[in-house]
């Protein structure tokens, strides 16, 4: 908490080039384009980063294989080119993985979506493994949990997919930009703003104390994803795109194929949709759904679920159908997708043919520019195009080296990787099945994981699971507290982790340590308003969590050592 106060502080009554509305994948990815370029940035977001349309994708890093139905070929070069340029910078978060795509004959037979693998592949500048064609007996013997009775063949392309979470891959976004010199700040609301001069002076909130103050910025950017048309309104400026909202769903359940097998696997649904089965550790996420809606607004409906449950069970294998009791976790958003206002409203659009592509437009005169649409992996394009229009705006920066994005240098993660090997950091855990110690370590917080190394080195019980039915260790709540803005327990549960997502509800509320997770993350003195905060008030915090252990002294001590990354 007191690095968020540190930047709110820096934000009240400051003076800066840029302000950011909105800390999602575009608003993120802008302030660490635009603070690593030199500019004066201040983001903030009136939630969580990422806690909306940014926390409900499908966690891939995708050219967009979909896209070519529509022959939006500019469109699939582009997504081609950045997952390329992230798979390069993000070797330990983004790996490429198969997409595997069981087919009928029907919406395309598997030959002719072949030659569409093989023309994708290519438009992706051979940037991944090449694709192939899959015959029926292949897939039987690759993987037996698909029900291949109606399918005719399939294919085999290649993509990417984030290893941990989307909401944290979009945060080490804010922390690029803090390094940077950004201030960034969550949960403050944009309350109003009105242009003075040669200036914007902008009104926020604190929405977790009500506090309000003020901020001053040359330029705008507007990247309040589904909510930009209403926030453009209040300013009263007019733009040639709008957004409409398209509704989709995951369901979270245990995991479906086979642990040898790890790809995506690819169908296409009653009503000729993709849809997929996609790997998250032990668990499987099926999805996404299309739902045409008006309002960015939503939730999960029975009939939601009952749709992606039946299509799956209609084209799985499985000992036993899939019900709801299987459900660990569900994810709901919108797709804020881009339309050009031409005077109609938004049932005029066949929202069914629109794509994922983004817009960035800027109003000159009042030195707004807005960020439309758009999507995870889109985003290094659009933090480029909207340097360019704050220069343009007369804001200066400093040449692009491409350093404001990526994981530290080779040499850097070499000697991580030393270090941990000596001091044995990976036999010091016995849980089964999973991921090396130093892997993770290195995956989440890359430059930031030497000083748990040595917090580790000082007291071992900080290389401790807190929760039995998660997979994080005591220093990583520590470095949570201190480096990652974590101001509601759901923002780490949720968000900086993904903890509820593949951790059943009762095995949360039944884990004793959440009491030990709430005291590091937030103090003992507030502990318990923010457990209370989590569960729905203080009468309904489980017993097991209200009587868990508190930190010992031992590792509270060992968890201040975190000093700033080299």
């Amino acid at each position: 908490m007191a690095l968020r106060q540190t930047h709110i502080d820096r934000i009240r009554d400051g003076s800066f080039d840029t302000l950011i509305i909105g800390g999602g994948i575009n608003g993120a990815v802008t302030a660490a384009s635009l603070a690593g370029r030199g500019a004066s940035v201040a983001l903030v977001d009136r939630g969580d980063f990422a806690h909306f349309t940014s926390q409900a994708s499908s966690n891939m890093v995708w050219g967009g294989f979909k896209y070519l139905e529509n022959y939006e070929f500019w469109l699939v070069f582009k997504l081609c080119q950045s997952r390329n340029r992230l798979m390069r910078a993000y070797r330990a978060n983004i790996k490429e993985i198969g997409f595997y795509a069981a087919l009928q004959d029907k919406p395309y037979k598997p030959w002719f979506a072949a030659l569409g693998a093989f023309g994708y592949w290519g438009i992706g500048q051979f940037g991944t493994k090449p694709p192939r064609y899959l015959s029926t007996e292949r897939i039987e013997k690759e993987e037996p949990a698909i029900n291949t009775q109606e399918v005719a063949g399939g294919i085999e392309y290649r993509d990417g997919l984030l290893i941990d979470n989307d909401a944290r891959f979009v945060f080490s976004f804010v922390r690029s930009a803090i390094e940077a010199g950004a201030a960034a700040a969550n949960y403050v609301e944009l309350v109003s703003a009105r242009r003075d001069g040669n200036r914007w002076i902008a009104r926020l909130r604190d929405v977790d104390t009500g506090d309000e103050f003020q901020t001053h910025a040359r330029t705008i950017v507007n990247a309040a994803g589904p909510f930009v048309d209403e926030t453009n309104q209040g300013w009263g400026l007019q733009t040639d795109h709008r957004i409409v909202y398209s509704k989709g769903i995951h369901l979270v359940v245990p995991r479906l194929t086979t642990r040898n097998h790890d790809k995506v696997l690819a169908f296409y649904d009653d009503a000729e949709r993709l849809f997929y089965v996609i790997p998250m550790g032990h668990r499987s996420v099926i999805g996404t759904t299309d739902t045409r809606v008006d309002t960015p607004y939503t939730e999960v409906t029975d009939d939601d679920i009952d749709f992606l449950l039946a299509q799956i069970n209609a084209r799985l294998d499985l000992d036993e159908p899939l019900t709801r009791s299987d459900i660990i976790a569900d994810r709901c958003g919108v797709r804020p997708l881009v339309v050009q206002t031409d005077g109609g409203d938004q049932q005029d659009v066949d929202w069914t043919k629109l794509s994922r592509k983004h817009a960035v437009e800027t109003d000159h005169r009042q030195r707004v520019v807005t960020i439309f649409g758009g999507k995870l992996t889109d985003c290094l394009n659009i933090g480029e195009e909207v340097a360019a229009e704050i220069e343009q705006l007369g804001v200066p920066l400093e040449r692009d080296l491409h350093n404001w994005y990526g994981e530290p240098a080779k040499a850097t993660k070499k000697e991580f990787f030393r270090q941990a090997r000596l001091m044995k950091l990976d036999r010091i855990r016995s849980k089964p099945e999973v991921e090396p110690l130093s892997d993770r370590l290195w995956r989440r917080y890359g430059r930031r994981a030497f000083a748990m190394l040595d917090a580790i080195r000082e007291e071992p019980a900080m290389a401790e699971d807190i929760m039995g039915s998660a997979d994080y260790i005591r220093i990583e709540l520590h470095e949570a507290a201190r480096s990652e803005m974590v101001t509601k327990l759901e923002d780490f549960m949720r968000r900086r982790s993904k903890i509820e997502l593949v951790v059943r509800d009762e095995d949360i509320a039944a884990s004793a340590g959440l009491r030990e997770v709430a005291e590091i993350l937030f103090g003992a003195d507030d502990a318990d308003r923010r457990l209370a905060e989590y569960f729905g008030g203080e009468d309904r915090v489980p017993a097991a969590v209200r009587a868990g252990p508190r930190p010992t002294e031992a590792t509270k001590s060992a968890g201040h050592t975190l000093v700033s990354p080299r």
